[in-house]
């Protein structure tokens, strides 16, 4: 536990705190456990623009949360600290979405990259800066890894947790990823971006560490990825959102299904919540929402049968919040609830 925890002048059932800080936590970077870094990236976006400030959104937001969580006593304690964003990721950001805006037309109406060259330019540019992007996100992680804190990434949109899946792969030889998401981000290259949001799987498993990939929630995906599925049978597992509903329809109970997808994961998790992979009424304003998707409990409920299958939350990632106060107050919640059982995992709590 934490020893800075104990600090009197902090009232866990006072008024929230907007104090920079998430949830207005009393932590720095050297005494939280716990560190969360926002990347304000959104370049790569083909539909709804604005998760690169999401991170910020949920900063705010987080203020009026509740600190009791009545799965993990004590949680506040763990000690949660969340890093300034950071400008020059941002301003690169801003820089590279007034070229993507009509990359992505021209492509979506028929343009053929290869026979213009402004467009070729754009791209090069655009996968030079999402590169640049990645490499800052792996030193930062690296970084804080080696001081011995816990990760999780904050988006932006869900290309932005690849540099920590790389630092995470250099730290331990064997990881399982579990993702919550409507969609399987499985896409190779998508409209021609190396590190996409729809790609950052197919990118994930190219580290050898990455031993199995357990999707849940998933109801929107092409042919090319279910090939990839197919080809990658034993690495991969994918449990499809109708399939889920059907099965409840059925009378299979949710707690039976959990019990499936944990089953399917290694001893040491990694978490990547894509919040599209809630309901869209949880999430109205995030960069791709789809019909259908977990409800906040039943999330909540999974993530619970991680944690409590005695398998150890090494990272995560929440991802693709929009820019809106009810989006950020739901991936807020979800946040923490991962902090805490994170730490519980770890036995920091």
């Amino acid at each position: 536990m934490n020893s800075t925890a104990h600090n009197p002048e902090f009232n866990p059932s006072g008024v929230g705190l907007k104090n920079g800080n998430f949830i207005g936590l009393p932590f720095t970077e050297k005494t939280a456990s716990l560190v969360l870094l926002p990347v304000p990236w959104d370049v790569t976006v083909s539909y709804g623009e604005g998760t690169a400030f999401g991170p910020e959104a949920i900063r705010e937001a987080s203020a009026q949360l509740d600190l009791f969580d009545p799965d993990v006593e004590n949680a506040w304690k763990l000690g949660i600290y969340m890093h300034p964003g950071d400008q020059a990721i941002l301003k690169k950001r801003n820089e590279l979405r007034q070229l993507a805006w009509p990359y992505i037309d021209f492509l979506e109406k028929g343009g053929n990259v290869s026979e213009e060259l402004s467009m070729r330019k754009a791209l090069d540019e655009m996968n030079s800066g999402c590169n640049e992007m990645n490499e800052w996100v792996f030193i930062q992680s690296k970084k804080l890894l080696d001081a011995g804190k816990m990760v999780g990434i904050v988006g932006g949109d869900h290309s932005v947790p690849l540099g920590l899946i790389r630092a995470l792969a250099e730290k331990y030889e064997e990881f399982g990823i579990l993702q919550i998401d409507a969609h399987l981000d499985l896409r190779d290259s998508y409209e021609g971006f190396t590190f996409s949001h729809a790609s950052i799987f197919n990118n994930a498993l190219k580290e050898n560490a990455v031993s199995k990939l357990v999707q849940v929630g998933i109801r929107d995906y092409c042919e090319e990825e279910m090939e990839l599925v197919e080809n990658e049978s034993e690495r991969i597992s994918v449990f499809f959102d109708q399939e889920l509903k059907e099965n409840r329809f059925d009378g299979k109970t949710w707690n039976v299904q959990c019990g499936e997808i944990v089953e399917k994961l290694p001893e040491l998790v990694y978490i990547s919540f894509d919040i599209d992979g809630l309901d869209p009424k949880l999430c109205p304003t995030t960069g791709t929402p789809v019909p259908g998707g977990l409800d906040f409990s039943e999330a909540v409920f999974l993530l619970k049968k991680v944690a409590e299958s005695g398998r150890k939350i090494i990272g995560f990632d929440v991802c693709e919040t929009g820019n809106n106060e009810w989006d950020a107050n739901v991936a807020a919640r979800i946040i923490f609830k991962l902090c805490n059982l994170a730490g519980r995992s770890n036995g920091l709590i």
